[in-house]
């Protein structure tokens, strides 16, 4: 069997790994976005799942523009086309080709989370589960028949990079024991209720940002759930400052929102639209990522009391 994988950020390479233990001698080749100018250097940079397969020296292939350079895709015979978060549309002729189809590993339970950021989303909304579907491919963005889901609850200690973490593993573990099924023909095969979709676009740069006049609980949600990368964001004194991590302040407290009210052993407490959150770990203008504890040692507590973020 002739086995195409398409794939570039961190979390698909646990998955591609997966494959090669088990598959190595199947793997034809490897597609990937185009390799990016990373740093402050701009030194350009192999991709997470480019670097896997040179490390095993599987043919990478990285099209432009998918859509208009698939013949490379074509031309390596594939029985199977594995994709997870590759990063562009898969045009129909490639969908078309593969004896076994085009698997997908997507990390939500669809068909919740369609789109290319699930993860942070689950998370932001406040969902108390996520997940993986193995599914089949269609012209559509993740509205193919699903093959197989396995879930994980979201627990209040997690962050984006715990989650993606988890789910990463899961979509391996769920892959490798889907796969099987799917080339022998006994894997189900469930249409998706569209009426019950719902969408995971791309983070924008202005969704990074905290509204403070919201409830604490929301606020949390979306810390952590841009936590580590990107990041959330707050100004203060006209400075961004990112936010890594924080804790719901349980006290009620009086302040203009956004407004620091207190400081305590645990970081510097901020007033939100029905109480307090409690930042822990930031990332103040030009600084390295610290404890809100040593920010406050280094600029003093009196200085801050009373500053609003905007």
């Amino acid at each position: 069997m002739r086995i195409v994988f398409m794939g570039t950020p961190d979390f698909a390479v646990c998955v591609l790994q997966g494959l090669i233990d088990q598959y190595k001698d199947s793997i034809v080749g490897v597609v990937s976005q185009p390799d990016k100018l990373v740093g402050r250097h701009q030194v350009l940079t192999n991709t997470p799942v480019k670097e896997l397969a040179l490390k095993y020296q599987i043919p990478v292939l990285q099209p432009v523009k998918i859509r208009e350079e698939y013949q490379g895709v074509l031309d390596l015979k594939p029985d199977i086309i594995i994709t997870c978060a590759y990063g562009q549309i898969i045009p129909k002729e490639i969908l078309d080709y593969p004896k076994y189809g085009c698997i997908n590993v997507h990390a939500s339970l669809l068909p919740k989370y369609r789109g290319g950021a699930p993860i942070h989303k689950a998370i932001i909304d406040g969902c108390d589960k996520t997940g993986v579907t193995i599914m089949y491919m269609d012209v559509g963005m993740d509205t193919g028949d699903m093959i197989s889901q396995r879930e994980i609850p979201i627990l209040d200690e997690d962050n984006l990079e715990s989650v993606h973490d988890k789910l990463s593993v899961l979509g391996r573990d769920l892959l490798l024991e889907t796969l099987p099924h799917i080339i022998d023909g006994t894997a189900s095969r469930t249409v998706q209720n569209h009426e019950e979709a719902t969408f995971a676009y791309n983070i924008k740069r202005e969704e990074e940002h905290i509204d403070f006049t919201k409830n604490s609980k929301a606020i949390f949600n979306l810390i952590r759930g841009l936590s580590p990368i990107p990041c959330a964001n707050a100004i203060l004194d006209g400075n961004e400052m990112k936010i890594y991590s924080c804790k719901i302040d349980p006290k009620s407290r009086l302040g203009e929102c956004g407004e620091i009210v207190d400081v305590t052993k645990e970081g510097i407490v901020v007033k939100t639209g029905d109480g307090g959150i409690v930042l822990t770990e930031i990332k103040p203008f030009g600084k390295k990522k610290m404890d809100a504890s040593s920010y406050v040692n280094g600029v003093g507590k009196n200085n801050l009391l009373g500053k609003v973020f905007q």
